[in-house]
Formats: structure tokens, sequence, C-alpha cells
């Protein structure tokens, strides 16, 4: 017999956290729980503020009537709306022991917090690769920290991510700042400019790999191999279906491009599950899931060697269940 529960989260932020120009407080969402005959399987559905497309109400009216439909023993087709969808998908395929269980955990370090914890974090690694997050300042002030980090550590690996905020004189701005015996060190650079014309052509200019995050996101986006693009970055809780992101990942791979998991600051439970996603359908790359940092709580499952408390289902309040 089927059966399904919709809890709600609202999980605290560090203070300061900023997610595309404004501060957010708290992260929200929901867990969903299926249950068929002995198997359970569990999703996480969490709209991310500023970047997903559907509003939080739209994404719980839309779990509703399609956690409605497979418990009256339908198959109901994929959301339309993408955190509705991954999170769904992610539950059947635990409940049908289709998402392997082993993960790839070693993630990108997400640049924050205090200077030298960071350094002391980045340093004990023996490869280290970190997310830097750019254009929320000044490109100068940018450029120097980017710099600072490489020259201090010459293993480092620096993944950057702009949203779209430079202009193309903003971006050269901060690459003035970057010596050209650094840059080779700096794996790619997230949507520089405010369009593709414009981080192409900067690009070219400066030497400066690319990779594409809101354009992976937009009507019609094919992974295409050309001059400077390095990778693609899927965010799957703004992508749609495990089986949209197969798809999208096996197109990126087939154009000799890298596909890089990301996070949309999902809960220990959505990170540990995309942990599994990276290492299953992109082995060996090292995904962008250091977001628990922001986090002051855990949720239902941990994250290894996280010392954060961790919430049980118990702790959590009952939306929907049937």
């Amino acid at each position: 017999m089927r059966q399904a529960t919709l809890l709600s989260y609202n999980i605290p932020l560090a203070a300061g956290t900023v997610l595309r120009d404004r501060r957010v407080t708290t992260r929200c969402g929901w867990l969903v729980r299926l249950n068929d005959h002995g198997a359970v399987g569990w999703g996480e559905i969490a709209p991310l503020p500023g970047f997903s497309q559907e509003t939080p109400d739209a994404a719980l009216a839309a779990a509703t009537c399609w956690l409605e439909s497979w418990c009256n023993g339908e198959n109901p087709a994929e959301s339309p709306l993408p955190s509705v969808a991954f999170g769904v998908s992610c539950a059947l395929a635990e409940l049908n022991d289709e998402l392997p269980e082993a993960g790839n955990y070693q993630s990108a370090t997400l640049c924050v917090g205090d200077p030298d914890e960071l350094f002391s974090q980045l340093s004990q690694q023996s490869a280290p690769v970190a997310k830097m997050k750019v254009g929320l300042y000044e490109p100068v002030r940018d450029g120097m920290i980017a710099a600072l980090l490489l020259e201090a550590l010459p293993t480092l690996t620096l993944r950057l991510d702009a949203n779209r905020q430079w202009s193309l004189e903003k971006a050269h701005q901060f690459a003035r700042k970057v010596p050209e015996r650094l840059r080779s060190r700096i794996a790619f650079i997230e949507e520089p400019c405010r369009t593709q014309q414009e981080s192409r052509t900067f690009a070219r200019e400066t030497g400066l790999a690319l990779a594409w995050d809101e354009s992976v996101r937009e009507a019609n986006f094919l992974p295409l191999a050309e001059p400077h693009l390095r990778a693609v970055v899927i965010k799957p809780m703004l992508t749609g279906s495990l089986s949209q992101v197969r798809t999208l990942i096996a197109e990126a791979q087939r154009a000799g491009l890298t596909a890089v998991i990301s996070s949309s600051v999902e809960s220990s439970l959505g990170l540990t599950q995309l942990a599994r996603v990276a290492e299953w359908l992109t082995p060996g790359v090292t995904p962008g899931l250091d977001t628990l940092a922001l986090m002051q709580q855990q949720l239902v499952r941990r994250w290894p060697h996280s010392s954060l408390p961790l919430l049980t289902a118990d702790d959590l309040v009952t939306v929907w269940q049937r």
C-alpha cells in the first residue's frame, strides 16, 4: 500500500548569507517520504529564492497534487516544476533502490567565513579545490583575493562564480589583478558577464576558462563544445528530475565538457543525495556541495564529519500525509 508524507523545514543560516544580492536568514523547504510495501524513499523539495522559477506556494501545491495521485496507485507524470520533479524523483529512486549508495563527499571548499580557518582547511588537502563567489564586491578586490589564494596555496585549483554580475570592463578589472602565471589554476569562471557573448569575449581576451551555469537552465539549452568553454554547472534542484539531470550530463560529456553537480543550498539530506548523484553520474569530478557551512543544523541524514546538530523527522511539521 502506498503512503506519503510531506514535512516542512526551516533551518537558520549563518549571519550574512547572501543569495543574489539579498540577505537570507533561513532555508525553507519540504522533505517527501514515500512508503510502498516496506520500502522507503526520501527526497527534498526546496525552491531557491532568487534562482528557482517556481514559488514555494506553487511547489507545495504541485507536490501535494503529485503525491495524491501516486498514493491513489497512479504513476503521475514528472512535475514541470524543477524542485518538485527533482525531489520526487530522488524519493522514487531510493524507493526502487535505483540511487547508488556510494557518494562523492570531496566537495570544492566554499570560500566563506574566517580567512585563517579557510587557509588552514585548504592547506591540509593534497590537491585542494575551492569555490569563490565573485561579483558581490568590487572586481579589483575580488581579483586581489583570488590572486592571494593562488599565491599562498601553490597546489590550489580555484573555481569562480560571478552569476553574470560583471560588465566586460569590470571583468577585465578583475583579470588584471590576477597574474597570467596564476590563471591556469583557475579551473573556470561561471558566467562572468551579463551576456554569453561578453563572457566569450572576456575568455578569449584573458585566456580564462568559462563555465555555463544560468545558461544551463535557459530554454532549449544544449551543451556544445566551443573555445574557452570548459564546464557546465548543473544544479539539480533548479534543473528537474533525475532523468533530466542524467540526460543533461550525458549531453555535456558527449560535447567534451565537464559536468559539475552543484548545490542549491539544500539541507544535509539533499546534499548527501547530490553527493550520491555526483559519484554515480560524474565520477572523478569534484562536486560543489560545500553549502552546509552556511547552515546551523543538519536534517534527518548527516553529512560526513559535520558536527552540526541533527534534526530528525520527528522534529519537523507534517503538512500533508496519506
